[in-house]
């Protein structure tokens, strides 16, 4: 039973990924990656991991993606971006999206209700509490955490910028003062 939860939350982070890589638009996209994120979650707490599990939900599928939600607001394209923005809420561009989500939360039902015994055997190994994850990142892989948060900071502000001048372009506006 295990393998088939496993199997199935596999198949359907890959496909959410690889329908994240090839969609044209931002915020489509930026929903797939949020479904093929919630799937790896899942496919953390069925190897028996469900620290890491709830990290992937908080750290990535939570804060990480707000951030690219606000970067893709804060990028606002105006009357076009509003348009598009209303064809976003029609019913057929969150049907995919929705039936994924539905699967991994079915899944995850289903794993809640598996011992925890059976989930730990399918790795084949020990699970690893948390003190020992937080000794290791904050421990060893103190650089590695503090230079992927620089990284996602230096992100932000790029885009920020690459952002504010196709405004000032498209709009007439002279970045160097009020004219």
């Amino acid at each position: 039973m295990i393998e088939v939860l496993f199997y199935s939350a596999s198949v359907i982070a890959l496909l959410a990924t690889i329908l994240a890589l090839t969609r044209s638009n931002a915020a489509h996209a930026l929903i797939y990656l949020i479904v093929s994120l919630l799937a790896i979650a899942v496919l953390f707490f069925l190897m028996g991991a469900p620290f890491a599990a709830a990290l992937e939900i908080l750290i990535y599928a939570g804060a990480i993606m707000v951030l690219f939600v606000f970067v893709i607001m804060m990028l606002n394209l105006g009357e076009v971006g509003e348009a598009q923005e209303r064809g976003w809420l029609s019913v057929k561009s969150w049907i995919l999206p929705g039936i994924m989500a539905a699967l991994l939360f079915i899944e995850l039902l289903i794993a809640l209700s598996i011992s925890s015994e059976q989930t730990i055997a399918l790795t084949s190994g020990v699970a690893v509490p948390p003190k020992e994850v937080a000794m290791s990142l904050f421990g060893p892989y103190v650089l590695a955490v503090e230079i992927a948060s620089m990284l996602l900071l230096a992100g932000l502000v790029g885009a920020y910028h690459l952002g504010r001048r196709f405004i000032v372009r498209r709009e007439g506006v002279h970045e160097g003062g009020d004219s």
